[in-house]
């Protein structure tokens, strides 16, 4: 498939304008001159034959093979990024875009470009982004060689359902590079990051303020690149949208994790503090260490989910959450300090009655088993109480407005 050279002269000069224009094409670049004209060249004729007024942007990484001529000669425009990254690269191309619509895919011939009407229909339709699906249960296809099996059968699909369980993306392949989206849209996002990442981050935070999500399926081709090899590492790059999701999602990072913890802790206390038998064994004394422990760091994830949600959402990285506006009028700044003051009286009541005990017994042995039912439970309530007049001091600080 190609153009003429007329044709190519005709498309330049009609996404050559300084009007506004309805959809910008927006090509990361590093090292692409394999694969790069067949791109530019299948999106041109899409445009074309879909009468699309559009431009295609080459947001170019410090490639050094000649890519930067070869879209200049097809009448792409060429957007030197000099920060490295694949999310450097697309925001620097996106700054530059001039289109009502965005539509960003990679340029190593594995997208197809001719399908680019169906992501402009969806815009048009009303969708904030239309994201493209490679993969059977979505509709799309992966031709012989396309997509290594462990991505395929694995990877892929693992965290596509992570996104739709954690965040109720409406999306089956979260690793599609290729979408489209209104610039409008992409500039309420305030994304962040500058690296592969840059693609779930947008799929995250589209899902988190509620945009309006349509998914369309799509043919993945081969790579085409000879020069080099894909820059995608598949453990190195799984961990990193693992360690991505759980940044993004305090809930199961912290606040799963955390009660977990609690209710084994306190679990622990029910058997231990009466002495209950279970099949011959008996919890006493070392069960309340245990669970006090597990106490502890429960209380302790609880509280990181509490600043880590606190602290995203006044910077913008997630909406506002009713649920936490609501506990946080009705658990106050004062009422934090009182349930803490409150918590520390009673634990070192504890630790004084433990030692009472011990200047009744004119401070020589003790029964540990009878002594530490009250040393335990007064140190896990002092340690949790004091954590707690620190925790509210600490929320308060976060939730502080900034300009």
């Amino acid at each position: 498939m190609s153009l003429s050279t007329d044709s190519v002269d005709e498309l330049t000069g009609r996404f050559g304008g300084d009007d506004e224009i309805e959809l910008s094409v927006v090509m990361p670049c590093l090292n692409e001159a394999d694969t790069l004209e067949i791109c530019i060249r299948k999106a041109q004729q899409a445009m074309e034959a879909g009468g699309i007024d559009g431009e295609i942007i080459v947001a170019d990484n410090g490639s050094i093979d000649g890519s930067q001529q070869i879209a200049e000669s097809l009448g792409a425009r060429v957007v030197p990024v000099a920060a490295k990254g694949y999310g450097n690269a697309l925001m620097g191309g996106i700054a530059a875009a001039r289109g009502r619509y965005v539509i960003m895919g990679d340029a190593d011939d594995s997208y197809d470009f001719l399908e680019l009407g169906k992501f402009v229909d969806g815009l048009r339709e009303g969708h904030d982004l239309v994201q493209g699906c490679r993969l059977e249960r979505g509709g799309g296809q992966v031709m012989p060689g396309a997509m290594p099996v462990l991505h395929r059968r694995i990877g892929n699909p693992l965290f596509s359902r992570l996104v739709r369980l954690w965040f109720n993306a409406p999306i089956h392949d979260v690793y599609c590079g290729l979408r489209g989206f209104t610039k409008a849209h992409y500039a309420s996002l305030n994304q962040r990051c500058t690296g592969m990442e840059f693609a779930t981050e947008m799929i995250i935070k589209s899902s988190l303020y509620s945009a309006n999500i349509a998914e369309v399926p799509i043919t993945l081709h081969p790579d085409g690149r000879k020069a080099h090899k894909p820059h995608l590492r598949t453990f190195r790059d799984g961990w990193r949208t693992l360690r991505f999701f759980l940044l993004y999602s305090p809930r199961w990072l912290f606040l799963i994790p955390g009660l977990t913890l609690m209710l084994l802790g306190l679990l622990g206390y029910a058997l231990a503090l009466p002495q209950v038998t279970v099949s011959g064994a008996t919890f006493d004394a070392h069960t309340l260490l245990f669970a006090s422990l597990a106490l502890l760091c429960g209380y302790q994830a609880i509280a990181f989910a509490v600043f880590a949600k606190v602290f995203a959402i006044s910077e913008g990285l997630m909406p506002p959450d009713r649920r936490l506006q609501r506990l946080g009028k009705t658990i106050t700044l004062e009422v934090g300090l009182i349930i803490g003051a409150v918590g520390l009286v009673i634990g070192l009541v504890l630790l004084v009655l433990a030692v009472n005990k011990w200047r009744v017994a004119e401070f020589g042995r003790l029964d540990y088993a009878s002594t530490m039912r009250l040393v335990v439970p007064g140190v896990t309530l002092t340690a949790l109480g004091f954590q707690t007049l620190l925790s509210s001091f600490f929320v308060s600080v976060l939730a502080m407005r900034r300009k």
